[in-house]
């Protein structure tokens, strides 16, 4: 039974949600940090996060796990060779969600979503 274990559904259905969240994954590793919604940050921040850890381990099957996220060989490669390699010694902790006001348009609020940078890195 599930009682009480919910996620964030972020108001759309699941095949929306899974892109939406891929998007928001991806882009995080590409550029290092978003700025979305607070939500969605919270939602992403729990996939990146799983991510970093799967790519620590770098193996075939975690590079496999991972590319089922970003569905990119290259950018697979990079967060196993180069983003994870910041995070060896560090068992949690990836990223950061750091709130930066509301959205003039609708009154949303907003938060950058980023990997934290190690001292000397």
């Amino acid at each position: 039974m599930r009682h009480r274990v919910a996620k964030k559904k972020l108001g759309r259905p699941h095949s929306h949600r899974k892109a939406l969240l891929r998007n928001l994954v991806r882009e995080v590793f590409e550029h290092g940090s978003i700025m979305t919604t607070t939500t969605k940050a919270k939602a992403a921040q729990s996939v990146v996060e799983r991510l970093i850890t799967f790519a620590k381990k770098g193996g075939v099957h975690e590079r496999r796990m991972i590319n089922r996220w970003l569905n990119d060989r290259k950018l697979t490669n990079r967060v196993v060779d180069e983003i994870a390699k910041n995070y060896l010694d560090v068992s949690g902790g990836y990223t950061r969600v750091v709130k930066v006001g509301t959205r003039r348009g609708d009154g949303a609020e907003m938060a950058i979503l980023e990997l934290v940078k190690k001292e000397g890195s």
